[in-house]
C-alpha cells in the first residue's frame, strides 16, 4: 500500500516543539523502532498503538522525539491505515477519527476549487482567510438549499454551472427553480428608477 503524500520529519519536529499536535499517515518505508506498545481498545478496529522513534539517519536527526504510531483496520475497504502523531493522551480511536475528519476538510476545499472556482485566496491575513472561507460556506449553504427546494434533482456541480450561466438573466429565482430549462423573459421585470 502506497501512502504517498507529504512527509517532512523536520516539520513534524518543528510543530512538536511549538506545542502543535498533528495526525498524518506514516509512510510505508519509514524506518523506526517500537519503544513501547500500548493497550488497544476492544472492538474498535485498532490493530496497534505504539510509541516509536525513527532509526534512519534523516529521521533521527530531523525528528529526535518519540512519536505515536496507530494502526487501524478499515472493515469497509479491507485496508490497514497507519497514522503518526505526537499526541500521546488522546485515545487511538480518536486519533483515527481526527484523520478521517481531515478528509471532510479536504472535500470542502475540493468543492471550493471545483464548484466555486476559487483557486487561490485573495488575502493572506487570518481575517481575510476567515472572511473568504465564511463567504464560501454561505454560498455553498445557499446553493445546497436551492438544490433542496428545486424540483429538478440535479447534482451540485450541475446546479453551480446553471447558476453561473443564468447569473445575468432577468427571471425570478423561484420560477427558475421550478423549471430550470425554461426560456428567460427578454425584458427585465419592473425595476424602480434611481433618482438623479
Amino acid at each position: 500500500m502506497n501512502t504517498g503524500g507529504y512527509c517532512s520529519y523536520a516539520l513534524y519536529y518543528q510543530w512538536h516543539q511549538a506545542g502543535i499536535f498533528f495526525v498524518t499517515r506514516l509512510k510505508d518505508n519509514a524506518a523506526y523502532r517500537v519503544v513501547h506498545t500500548r493497550t488497544v481498545p476492544a472492538h474498535r478496529h485498532i490493530v496497534a498503538d505504539e510509541l516509536i522513534e525513527f532509526t534512519s539517519v534523516p529521521g533521527q536527526r530531523q525528528c529526535p522525539v518519540v512519536l505515536r504510531r496507530v494502526t487501524l483496520w478499515n472493515e469497509a475497504t479491507q485496508r490497514e491505515f497507519v497514522f503518526l502523531t505526537n499526541n500521546l493522551t488522546l485515545g487511538a480511536t480518536t486519533i483515527a477519527a481526527i484523520y478521517q475528519d481531515r478528509w471532510q476538510i479536504e472535500c470542502f476545499f475540493k468543492v471550493l476549487k471545483q464548484h466555486l472556482k476559487i483557486k487561490t485566496f485573495v488575502g493572506t491575513s487570518a481575517n481575510a482567510l476567515k472572511i473568504q472561507i465564511w463567504t464560501a460556506l454561505l454560498a455553498i449553504l445557499l446553493i445546497k438549499y436551492l438544490q433542496f427546494v428545486s424540483r429538478c434533482q440535479l447534482p451540485l456541480c450541475r446546479l453551480f454551472a446553471l447558476l453561473r450561466w443564468n447569473l445575468f438573466t432577468y427571471r425570478s429565482l423561484w420560477d427558475w427553480l421550478t423549471d430550470l430549462f425554461a426560456i428567460p423573459p427578454e425584458q427585465p421585470p419592473y425595476q424602480m428608477a434611481l433618482a438623479l
